[in-house]
């Protein structure tokens, strides 16, 4: 009877711990996949931020405005002077047609030409405005502006002194630089900077 007792208190032990051998090894083996599971390695932190990367990527794209194109300069050749855009080709290469044309009084042509006879002939050939045939008259033509607001195309008037009438006109190429039909040389570049025409020069004045 105690052999008896004894085997079924073996067997039942037998029993409890063969069920214990086989939970703890499969509860183990979750744990230890959870743990691995929220386990930080250098590689995880590497593709996190190569999931962030990606992400930036999809973002949509600001577009930005296309950048105004710079104007083209032009050079002219017989005038040897650098212009910042081409908008006045036109009016450069017509004037540097002109160069060389000896002066005469009351004339507007290739042949010959007084300083308001090459204004006038310039700008009809330009621009189809015609302008008063003497400079005096075409300085009532214009509007009137200030030496530092000269720009490409305006008029420059001279006259020699406070009660005297304008008596010359020419057109302003840039830096201090214009063109005109002179008494001792015909059609050609000056500057305002020479003597006589700082001393002289009365005003500029812009076809409108």
């Amino acid at each position: 009877m105690k052999k008896t007792i004894i085997l079924s208190l073996l067997a039942t032990m037998s029993l409890v711990l063969s069920y214990f051998y086989e939970v703890t090894p499969a509860e183990s083996a979750e744990l230890t996949e959870h743990v691995a599971v929220a386990t930080i390695s250098p590689l995880a932190i590497n593709s996190g931020e190569d999931m962030a990367a990606a992400l930036i990527a999809k973002e949509p794209l600001i577009t930005l405005p296309a950048p105004e194109p710079e104007p083209e300069t032009y050079y002219s050749k017989e005038l040897k002077m650098q212009f910042a855009t081409n908008q006045n080709k036109d009016l450069i290469e017509t004037v540097a047609d002109w160069l060389g044309t000896p002066y005469s009084y009351g004339r507007s042509s290739k042949k010959g030409t007084d300083c308001s006879g090459f204004v006038t002939s310039i700008y009809r050939d330009v621009y189809g405005i015609d302008l008063s045939r003497s400079s005096h008259n075409m300085f009532q033509d214009v509007k009137h502006i200030k030496k530092d607001n000269i720009r490409t195309g305006d008029l420059v008037f001279f006259r020699r002194g406070p009660k005297q009438p304008i008596f010359h006109v020419g057109i302003y190429l840039k830096n201090g630089k214009f063109i005109h039909s002179a008494t001792n040389g015909g059609v050609m570049v000056s500057s305002l900077k020479e003597p006589f025409y700082r001393k002289n020069f009365y005003a500029a004045g812009r076809v409108i």
